[in-house]
């Protein structure tokens, strides 16, 4: 499970890199907040998962872990995504898609912590 973040985690890191150099050259920053989120929960955070999954294997073999992956990757992109296509175009329309992903992650992040507290022991 660790790597499986650390590979996504990188393709964020681009992505996020990408956009940034993007809105530097265009001076225009109003996709700010998709770029930071882009870093803050699609690069280093799923970095800090992949760790502790690596570092805690007991953590990383069970439901909680593949609900975490599979609800983080799939509540990003929606998140991002329909945010992005909202400040491009100025239709709000896609608010309960941004909604959806974002309560997608939330419940991730809190089985993730869940998940810490039942598997990651001292050793």
């Amino acid at each position: 499970m660790g790597a499986r973040f650390f590979k996504i985690a990188v393709v964020y890191f681009v992505i996020a890199i990408l956009l940034g150099l993007a809105m530097g050259i265009l001076h225009d920053f109003s996709l700010t907040s998709v770029h930071a989120h882009l870093n803050l929960l699609g690069w280093v955070s799923m970095v800090l998962f992949g760790a502790i999954y690596h570092f805690y294997p007991d953590a990383s073999r069970n439901g909680l872990a593949v609900s975490h992956f599979w609800l983080h990757n799939l509540g990003l992109p929606a998140m991002q995504g329909s945010l992005l296509a909202m400040v491009l175009t100025g239709n709000e329309s896609l608010t309960i898609l941004t909604i959806i992903g974002s309560l997608a992650v939330v419940l991730g992040g809190i089985l993730f912590a869940i998940n810490v507290f039942k598997h990651v022991k001292a050793t």
